[in-house]
């Protein structure tokens, strides 16, 4: 996987909504108070699969934090649900 020291600024593209279902995210969401699992969808993800609370404050912090880049967002979005899935197997806590 190979993660980055290096930020390059993207755009998010245009129908891909992977970082709103690949990784799971701890924190409450608007409509998900105990956050949501991995590979599920955000229920804030927009049929557009754009994010509805973008910008507010509301957004959960690890939303934020998460930004495009070409190693993570790749060709496709396959390829950025794949990238996010190992990232969250490398961070998954051990049981």
């Amino acid at each position: 996987m190979g993660m980055s020291l290096t930020a390059v600024a993207l755009d998010c593209r245009a129908g891909c909504g992977a970082c709103c279902i690949a990784p799971s995210i701890t924190q409450p969401i608007p409509g998900m108070p105990q956050g949501k699992p991995a590979g599920v969808p955000c229920i804030q993800l927009l049929p557009d699969m754009r994010c509805a609370i973008f910008g507010l404050p509301s957004r959960p912090a690890f939303c934020g934090g998460l930004q495009p880049q070409p190693e993570m967002c790749g060709p496709n979005r396959e390829h950025a649900i794949r990238w996010l899935d190992e990232l969250e197997r490398a961070t998954a806590p051990a049981h």
